[in-house]
C-alpha cells in the first residue's frame, strides 16, 4: 500500500470546505476540501501532464473530494485501480459524464452516470470522483490498492461533512434515540 496522501485531519475542527458537488438526487453530495496543491502525484506524472497539453488545458491544484471516501485530485493519476476493486461502485470518471476542466467540477450537479471502470476514462485528466460516496461499505479496498495513495476512507469523518453541511446532532448520554422505534 502506498503512503497516505491525505492528511488524517483534513477536515476536521474549523477547516471548512471549498466547495462541494451534487448528485442530482437532490439529496446527496460530496464536499470538496482545501485549495489543493502542486507536489501531488499527478503533476509529475508524464501521462497526466501530457493528457493536459494534448487537451489544451493547464493543470491546477483541486483539493480534496470527498469526506468519508476522500481522494486527493493532485494526487489521483487516473489509474483506476479503485475502480476495479470497488464493491458498489462508488467512483465514476468525472470526464464520462461532464467534459469539463477538473476545477469546473465545483458547484456542479452530475447524475451518476458516469462510467465505472477502470480503463474506460477519457484521459489521464480524469479524475476518480465519489460520487456515491454515501453508498460506500468501507472495505478499505481503494484506499489499499491506490498506487499513489490518494485515497482515505475513514467513516468516522461523517461527523465533519454533516458539521460542515450544518446537520450534525450530538446524541448526549442518556437522550432519547431519534432513530430508535417503538
Amino acid at each position: 500500500m502506498a503512503e497516505l496522501q491525505i492528511p488524517e485531519d483534513f477536515c476536521h475542527n474549523d477547516v471548512k470546505p471549498t466547495g462541494k458537488t451534487s448528485h442530482a438526487d437532490g439529496e446527496n453530495f460530496h464536499w470538496i476540501w482545501g485549495e489543493g496543491r502542486t507536489d501531488g502525484a499527478a503533476f509529475s506524472n508524464e501521462d497526466v501532464k501530457a493528457a493536459y497539453e494534448a487537451r489544451g488545458e493547464k493543470q491546477v491544484p483541486l483539493g480534496i473530494h470527498g469526506t468519508t471516501v476522500a481522494v486527493d485530485w493532485d494526487s489521483c493519476v487516473a489509474a483506476g485501480s479503485c475502480m476495479s476493486v470497488c464493491p458498489v461502485q462508488t467512483f465514476q470518471w468525472y470526464r464520462t459524464e461532464k467534459d469539463i476542466p477538473a476545477e469546473k467540477c465545483l458547484g456542479e450537479t452530475f447524475e451518476g452516470t458516469g462510467l465505472t471502470e477502470q480503463d474506460e476514462r477519457l484521459d489521464y485528466t480524469d479524475k476518480s470522483q465519489p460520487i456515491r460516496e454515501h453508498d460506500c461499505t468501507v472495505c478499505m479496498a481503494c484506499q489499499e490498492i491506490c498506487p499513489e495513495g490518494a485515497i482515505r476512507i475513514e467513516s468516522a469523518n461523517q461527523e465533519w461533512h454533516e458539521k460542515a453541511a450544518g446537520t450534525y446532532v450530538l446524541m448526549s448520554s442518556g437522550s432519547e434515540n431519534p432513530h430508535a422505534h417503538d
